[in-house]
This record gives C-alpha cells, sequence and structure tokens, in this order.
C-alpha cells in the first residue's frame, strides 16, 4: 500500500519526474561510460596534442567526432564529462554511505544509552557544527596532503575525498537519528520488548532503526548533492582528484585556466553537467521529503 502511495505521489509531481529522469540519464551515462564516450581518456596512445582545445563539432571551428570539443592534451570533452561523472558519483555514493553508517550508529548509541556516552558523542557533534562543513574536509584533507609523500597522495586520494568529506557531515545524520530514536524508545512496543528480555542490540536492530529508515533516507538522498558538490569544491582548490583521475570537479579545475582565452567549452560544459546532477538530486529529495511526511499525507 505504502509503495503504491508513493508511486502515486511520484508521477503526479512534474519536479519529481523531472529531478528523476535527470539523475537517472547522468548516471546510466556514467556507468555505462565505456560504451557510450567516444574516446577511453585514460588511454593516453589516443591523445592527439594536434587537436587539443578544438571548440564543439557543431561550431565553425569544430571537428567529428569531438561533439563538445577537446581539452589541452586532446581528450574528447564528452568522454572526460561521461568519466568524471562516474567519479563524481562514485564519490558523493561512498561519502554518504560512511557519513550515514558512522552517524546513525552513533546516533542510536546515544539515544538508546544515554549518559556520558551521548553526552560525549551530541557534545562532538555539536563543536563539529561549529565549523562549515566544506572548511572541516578541506581541513582533513589538508592534514592529509602535508602528512603524506606528494606520490602517495595521488595513490589514496580518492578514499582520502571520501573520507574528508563522509567524516565533515556524520553530525547530521545523528543527530537525526537521536531525536528519531528518542521517540521510538518511549514507545509500548520498545518497553514490551525490553521486558521480555531482548538486548538492547536486538531492539535497535529489530525495533527503532527500521521507524527511523524515513528520515534517514531523505537526508542521505540530499546529502548526495552535498558530497558531489563537496567533491568538486576539493577537487577545485587541489585537495581533491587528481587532474590523472578526472572528475566534474577537476575538469572544472583545469577548463578554468583557459576560460578567459577563449575556449569556454573547457569549463562551460562540465560545469553544466554538475548543475544538473546537484539539481536532480535535490528536486528528487525535495519530493521524498515531503511524500515521507506523515504530516502532509
Amino acid at each position: 500500500m505504502t509503495e503504491s502511495r508513493l508511486a502515486n505521489q511520484f508521477f503526479r509531481s512534474p519536479a519529481a519526474i523531472l529531478g528523476a529522469l535527470i539523475v537517472l540519464c547522468l548516471a546510466l551515462g556514467a556507468v555505462f561510460a565505456p560504451l557510450l564516450a567516444p574516446t577511453n581518456p585514460y588511454d593516453l596512445a589516443s591523445l592527439d596534442l594536434l587537436k587539443s582545445r578544438l571548440p564543439p563539432m557543431w561550431t565553425d571551428e569544430g571537428q567529428a567526432p569531438f561533439f563538445l570539443g577537446t581539452d589541452s592534451q586532446g581528450a574528447d570533452m564528452l568522454s572526460l564529462i561521461l568519466y568524471g561523472t562516474r567519479t563524481s558519483l562514485a564519490v558523493g555514493i561512498l561519502a554518504v554511505i560512511l557519513s550515514c553508517g558512522l552517524g546513525t550508529l552513533l546516533g542510536l548509541i546515544s539515544a538508546w544509552y544515554g549518559g556520558l556516552a551521548g553526552a560525549i558523542i551530541m557534545r562532538a557533534a555539536d563543536i563539529q557544527f561549529t565549523f562549515p562543513a566544506i572548511v572541516l574536509a578541506l581541513l582533513i584533507g589538508g592534514i592529509v596532503h602535508s602528512a603524506l609523500p606528494a606520490g602517495l597522495v595521488e595513490d589514496v586520494s580518492l578514499p582520502l575525498v571520501v573520507a574528508a568529506l563522509g567524516l565533515s557531515h556524520w553530525p547530521h545524520f545523528a543527530r537525526l537519528v537521536r531525536g528519531a530514536a528518542l521517540v521510538e524508545r518511549g514507545k509500548d512496543y520498545v518497553a514490551a520488548a525490553r521486558l521480555t528480555g531482548r538486548s538492547a542490540g536486538f531492539i535497535l536492530r529489530r525495533y527503532i532503526l527500521p521507524n527511523v529508515v524515513n528520515p534517514i533516507a531523505v537526508l542521505a538522498t540530499l546529502d548526495i548533492a552535498f558530497a558531489v558538490m563537496g567533491e568538486a569544491t576539493l577537487s577545485f582548490l587541489g585537495f581533491g582528484l587528481p587532474p590523472t583521475e578526472p572528475s566534474l570537479g577537476t575538469l572544472i579545475r583545469t577548463g578554468y585556466a583557459y576560460l578567459f582565452s577563449g575556449e569556454w567549452w573547457l569549463v562551460i560544459f562540465p560545469a553544466l553537467a554538475l548543475m544538473l546532477l546537484v539539481v536532480g538530486v535535490n528536486l528528487f529529495g525535495d519530493w521524498l521529503r515531503d511524500a515521507l511526511n506523515p504530516k502532509l499525507r
């Protein structure tokens, strides 16, 4: 019944449909990038410097098959965007999994046990809330960059960005889960489970967690947009992924250097892909938040 209600609400919402279509198209393009991309940007043998910085194919000076032009190394921009979207989505999803898992675990512990453990967890979350998430991610990235050798930083750049973004946003999940779990903890079915001798872990896993999934799902969906934008910001500032591992952020960073020399396509098209991805996720997330809100049913 719930699934049919959600489906009916979804198909009655043009914004939700538009957002889902945008995300679906970009996600499919990222997943099937090896099949859809005209060239493989990781194959250095396919690069031709004589075809570098070509404008889009549909302009006067464009050449086939470079529909969106080429970059400073002669790589096809459409291929770079497809592979870059794949990397950005992977970073965003993995970062949300980390922040959601850590925040949910700490929020449940804080709500169930309370006392000193709960106070320490929530005070740590409060302290972290005083720092903007992206500033904290930059701080983590900067510390690791200065502590590790330059060659090793590139090898661990992807897990480093995932960890920086995930650790910077767990307090949002912890506070949300703690509030919802405290409400569920005071209900009769939880008291009955405790009287039957069920362990704390069983009650949290079997009874409380399923009843706080809806707000977690909404926040996780919206958080993907934050993580994708965070990766782009870190990469643009030089603390994210290296140019050898293209993401939308690194493409914008490398293309920005040529923006004022007339090669506008090097930065405009990756920026449009990033904007569409973030807008699509936010549109779908906003609909999901309203659809799962019991006060609006």
